[in-house]
């Protein structure tokens, strides 16, 4: 019977029959691929395609597309997925493992790590220590050696060649760990296996050997852990130690010997504590690496808000200086249509308008001041109240310079004052910077230079103003103060500001020195102002 009498003629439509080839009824393609078989499956006996059939697992192609149709018609109709029956937790825990020893292996196939801990000591004091290992390491490969040639029977060759390796891996623990802890493994790992074939009744001393960790190997390799641990991080030396025990398992446990004296719980327990010792000392020095650097970062933000603060206090104290020309400029805009005969309606305006932004700018200025006021407008000094640095209070000038250095007086500081030259008019700027750079040097030698001796001197020239600020050594020990220098951030501040120049440095005496120079008009003096015939005195006088 043919294969088109076998056709179903409601499952699809009936197509024109093919005549049969010789070798044998062709398949249909859906079916090809519904049923993947290889096309010698065709040349089957006919007890062989009768068994084919006769199995549950052997589907037609029309079948399956039947059962896809349907599928595709009625979702309800489709099979739910079935769970696997074992826990999914099994295949992701031994990927973990297998994750964990794949970065052990990575890590420990690095040469990098970590310098030795510096020392504070001179020069040729700090290869001291080197030199010490390399005694060390010397003394543990000739006695290795030895041992290993005479008592484990190894011969002159082998046994030399393994002791050497152990000394040299001590030594070269100093400069590449990984590498040497690896030398010292397999060196261990060499002679361990090797003496086993001498370990035979008759062969070995009475009471057997020290196996697998002759007592030089115990040595070099905990010296070579240790540099280990110190050098790199904790994962790494843990990963190492791992392996070193696994190492003297295999060999002591799965190996094994006749007559030994068992050595390998031994080594895993100082192994253990000479890593835990060098992972200590690692964490120990990495912690204060990083107290020094909070440290540093600390003073840097320390130091930078207080550039901040001492430019906001520049700024405020400005303000009055700003806000009197602002007030100035719009009362002579309001009188100036008074003063000129029948003034034009263009005139007006334009003055009306230079009135409206000078009050517009004077306002911007108020409101400015509201967000700079300082945390303590009283005493931003530490000079005590009175000083003038209260922010509705006009700013101080050099006509207080005298009452500044009588509460400094009073303070406990012999200070003296001493001026030079003809008093010219100043920028109002350059009186108010004056005035705080003195103010901020007799702060700073009431803090750091109890008791002792101040000098002031102020030389007028007819480009500026020069100030000297200088104190004697202290009588007494200074207390403890939080002032840490940045009274000196604000002087360069306000002297950048002004186009001047500021020089401090301690003097011979033991005293410190703050010399500044500032440019009468609050601005960097110019080539021809250099050339002026009236100068009084050098320019190197003008300068400090």
């Amino acid at each position: 019977m043919t294969s088109e009498e076998h056709r179903d003629p409601n499952s699809e439509p009936f197509m024109p029959p093919t005549p049969p080839m010789s070798q044998g009824p062709e398949l249909d393609p859906q079916d090809a691929a519904d049923n993947p078989e290889p096309r010698d499956a065709l040349r089957r006996s006919p007890r062989q395609e009768a068994k084919r059939k006769s199995t549950p697992q052997e589907v037609t192609g029309n079948r399956n597309r039947r059962k896809a149709s349907a599928n595709v018609a009625s979702p309800e109709a489709r099979p739910t997925p079935t769970t696997p029956s074992t826990p999914t937790t099994r295949p992701a825990r031994a990927h973990g493992v297998s994750a964990l020893v794949r970065a052990a292996l990575s890590d420990l196939a690095s040469p990098s790590a970590a310098p030795l801990p510096p020392l504070s000591r001179p020069r040729w004091l700090r290869w001291l220590p080197h030199v010490v290992v390399c005694w060390i390491a010397l003394g543990v490969a000739l006695a290795g050696a030895d041992d290993l040639s005479s008592n484990y029977h190894l011969g002159s060759g082998l046994g030399t060649v393994t002791g050497l390796a152990q000394g040299v891996a001590i030594a070269l623990a100093l400069w590449r760990p990984v590498p040497a802890w690896w030398l010292s493994l397999a060196a261990t790992a060499v002679a361990a296996v090797a003496a086993r074939s001498h370990m035979a009744v008759g062969v070995a001393p009475p009471g057997g050997l020290d196996w697998p960790w002759s007592p030089p190997a115990i040595i070099a390799h905990a010296f070579v852990l240790f540099f280990l641990a110190l050098r790199v991080p904790t994962r790494v030396a843990v990963g190492a130690l791992s392996l070193s025990a696994l190492t003297t398992y295999f060999v002591q446990g799965l190996i094994g010997g006749q007559v030994y004296r068992a050595t390998g719980l031994l080594a895993v327990v100082v192994f253990a504590a000479v890593v835990l010792l060098g992972t200590a000392l690692r964490g120990r020095r990495e912690a204060r690496t990083q107290l020094v650097e909070q440290a540093s970062l600390t003073e840097e933000e320390r130091a930078r808000r207080t550039l901040l603060e001492e430019r906001s206090r520049i700024a405020r104290e400005l303000h009055d200086v700003v806000a009197h020309h602002m007030s100035v400029i719009s009362i002579q805009a309001q009188v100036a249509p008074h003063l000129v005969e029948n003034p034009t309606e263009e005139l007006r305006e334009n003055l009306e308008g230079i009135r409206q932004n000078a009050l517009e700018a004077l306002t911007e200025l108020r409101r400015v001041l509201g967000v700079l006021r300082s945390e303590n407008p009283e005493d931003p000094y530490g000079l005590g109240a009175g000083t003038g640095a209260a922010p509705d209070s006009p700013q101080p000038t050099l006509d207080r310079l005298d009452a500044l250095v009588e509460n400094t007086r009073a303070a406990g500081l012999d200070v003296t004052t001493e001026i030079t030259g003809e008093q010219l008019p100043l920028a109002p700027g350059v009186e108010l910077s004056a005035y705080r750079i003195i103010q901020e040097a007799l702060s700073n030698a009431l803090r750091h230079a109890p008791g002792s001796a101040v000098r002031v001197e102020l030389w007028h020239f007819p480009r500026g103003l020069q100030v000297r600020v200088v104190n004697s050594r202290p009588e007494r020990p200074a207390p403890p103060s939080p002032g840490a220098g940045h009274g000196l951030l604000g002087m360069r501040e306000r002297v950048a500001m002004l186009g001047g120049t500021l020089v401090t440095s301690e003097t011979s005496c033991g005293g410190f020195a703050v010399a500044a120079f500032l440019p009468r008009n609050g601005t960097a003096p110019t080539d021809d102002d250099s050339t002026d015939d009236n100068s009084t005195g050098p320019t190197g006088e003008e300068t400090p």
